[in-house]
């Protein structure tokens, strides 16, 4: 099976996978105790409001029913609405989701760079003071309680050192990151979005191109530098084309934001809330960045044990490279697939939100968000944010695939 192939299956296979967890969701929520329909009320409220209000919810149905109508949603692409404020559930995800996404980037690049350059260390130094060291490190950073270790960080750097706040996302005197707001009737604003879609159009012919197998350099390299800039003039072009049509019925206001408070405080070129961002940011990360990086160190340090003593490495040590060439050139390269589908499974599983992480520091994602949405007993949300953990899950493990054959040519689907 092709590697095309074998994507089109797995994309094929997601969706029963998604429809088994939606299922199992939707019967566990509605066994377990409590009624979304009281929650609406302070005080005791009379047999007839409490029904007008089932039925305002849906919930006077029977469960096939109301099944079978939550999936009728899902396939026109509507998760339905909250039963706590009756607001769409996909913009309360989207809101809270790059708060999420701006914690699990920076945690993850705590991770592995922590746990490989320790693990590529344990391994040079095996069986030594200095690996049993790292080894313990990593043993014990695993094994602390998230909520724990934050709380001992909140103790020191927040309130003893009074060095960095602790919890909340942004300061409330300030104006949250916007990100830059272009004129496109302006000739900076069209130049700007031109040249984000012709870097778009490029990195897409690139990706498709790799999929062919075509070679961009060296010997046998069938691409050239003028095809690269043809195709991105191509994509500069179509855009200012169909973007000054457009202009005939737009208001030429585009806002450029990420939800990322430290990516659109550079877009909006205000240092003061980058640094902002970044103090408020640095604790949660290094917490969770700190227990997942004991994953990271005795995943490197076994796999680069084992490479280490492969005859490759040997020759090239033998032919006097240097001690870091081998060590990272050569060992860590051929080490480093392992730690890859590790990276892209913690990594889906931090988009779902770090539930813990974001209760302990009150970040505002999607784990805190999900936590609410149960203790309210919001069926409608908890299911849309299972189906969304779901899809991420999914889309992170078909990019892991097709990156295993990438940097592996032996394997084949």
């Amino acid at each position: 099976m092709g590697l095309r192939s074998y994507i089109i299956v797995r994309i094929l296979l997601t969706i029963p996978l998604i429809m088994l967890l939606l299922s199992i969701v939707f019967l566990i929520i509605r066994v377990i105790p409590g009624d979304p329909v009281l929650l609406h009320f302070e005080r005791k409220a009379s047999e007839e409001a409490v029904e007008a209000m089932r039925q305002r919810l849906g919930l006077d149905k029977s469960l096939p029913i109301q099944y079978f109508e939550y999936l009728g949603g899902l396939f026109r692409g509507d998760l339905g609405r909250s039963m706590q404020d009756f607001s769409p559930v996909s913009e309360q995800i989207f809101s809270a989701f790059p708060a999420t996404l701006e914690l699990a980037i920076c945690s993850m690049l705590v991770a592995t760079t922590i746990g490989i350059l320790l693990g590529v260390k344990a391994s040079e130094s095996y069986n030594s003071l200095k690996d049993h060291l790292i080894r313990a490190f990593g043993i014990i950073v695993y094994a602390m309680p998230i909520f724990f270790l934050g709380m001992i960080f909140q103790m020191i750097f927040a309130i003893n050192f009074h060095w960095l706040p602790a919890n909340g996302r942004f300061p409330p005197r300030l104006t949250e990151p916007r990100g830059m707001i272009l004129f496109m009737n302006q000739p900076v604003g069209i130049a700007v979005w031109s040249f984000m879609i012709g870097l778009l159009c490029l990195a897409l012919h690139v990706g498709l191109l790799r999929m062919k197998g075509v070679r961009f350099w060296g010997q046998g390299s069938t691409i050239s530098l003028s095809h690269f800039m043809i195709v991105w003039i191509v994509g500069f072009t179509v855009w200012i084309v169909g973007f000054s049509y457009a202009q005939l019925n737009m208001s030429g206001v585009v806002r450029v934001s990420t939800g990322l408070f430290t990516v659109d405080s550079v877009i909006e070129g205000n240092i003061l809330k980058f640094v902002e961002s970044l103090r408020y940011l640095f604790l949660p990360s290094l917490t969770l960045g700190l227990v997942l990086s004991g994953v990271f160190i005795r995943l490197t340090r076994s796999n680069m044990l084992e490479t280490l003593r492969l005859d490759f490495v040997t020759a090239a040590k033998a032919r006097g490279l240097k001690e870091s060439t081998v060590t990272y050139g050569y060992a860590l390269r051929n080490a480093f697939l392992p730690i890859l589908t590790m990276m892209g499974l913690q990594f889906a599983t931090l988009l779902g939100g770090a539930i813990l992480t974001e209760t302990t520091f009150s970040w505002p994602g999607l784990g805190r968000y999900l936590v609410d949405r149960i203790n309210f007993r919001d069926y409608t949300a908890i299911q849309g944010a299972v189906v969304y953990f779901a899809l991420i899950v999914a889309v992170v493990n078909l990019i892991i695939d097709i990156l295993y054959a990438y940097l592996d040519p032996r394997i084949r689907y």
